[in-house]
């Protein structure tokens, strides 16, 4: 007489698609939260429906520093795509061994950890994140709007704001962005966006 054996292998599979199936949720969730983009990041009206804090502390750094929203908005936009635990790629030697992040910029506003902790030991709070859009924001305001001051730049200025906040106060200074026709189109490209912004902000402050 033969041992009957079962085979488990639908078993396994079906098992296997069970649990796949939960990481993609997972990770689903994880995508829609906080650390990942808005659904819509072009559409600003679009973008407080979904993160009204984001609005709240646009509006605060706005208040406080005079940056407008729209501005602060198109250069989150080109920094992290509103991501909060955006970083730069890492790099490779021969595409196979590490060799570290292009620089250690982070976050909404992808922030040097020189300049974060400039932040943070001046009007900052000593606890401040740069993946917290309230300290993300008020960073850039605190950083265009001094800069903007020492260089003659109006906050509303989108493209020079970009370009000061791109190359620093130095770099800027010296004119080192008009040597770089990557960085004036896009500064060109966050200038046309803040201008989008701020028309679909009419909309939706009404």
């Amino acid at each position: 007489m033969t041992q009957r054996t079962t085979d488990i292998t639908p078993l396994l599979t079906r098992r296997r698609m069970i649990i796949g199936s939960a990481g993609l949720l997972t990770l689903s969730a994880c995508g829609g939260g906080y650390g990942g983009a808005p659904s819509n990041p072009e559409d600003a009206c679009a973008i407080f429906r979904e993160r009204p804090h984001y609005r709240s502390a646009l509006e605060a750094s706005e208040r406080k520093w005079g940056v407008p929203i729209h501005v602060q908005m198109a250069l989150i936009y080109q920094e992290s795509t509103f991501r909060a635990t955006a970083r730069p790629p890492k790099r490779y030697v021969l595409f196979i061994i590490p060799k570290g992040r292009a620089s250690s910029a982070r976050g909404y506003a992808q922030a040097l950890d020189g300049t974060w902790d400039d932040y943070r030991n001046g009007p900052g709070r000593a606890g401040a994140s740069r993946s917290n859009i309230r300290d993300a924001t008020d960073f850039i305001g605190w950083y265009v709007s001094t800069n903007n001051a020492a260089l003659g730049i109006s906050n509303s200025d989108a493209r020079n704001s970009y370009l000061a906040y791109h190359e620093g106060r130095t770099g800027y200074a010296r004119g080192s962005h008009n040597g770089k026709t990557w960085l004036l189109n896009t500064a060109d490209g966050v200038a046309a966006r803040a201008a989008r912004y701020e028309a679909q902000l009419g909309y939706c402050r009404r």
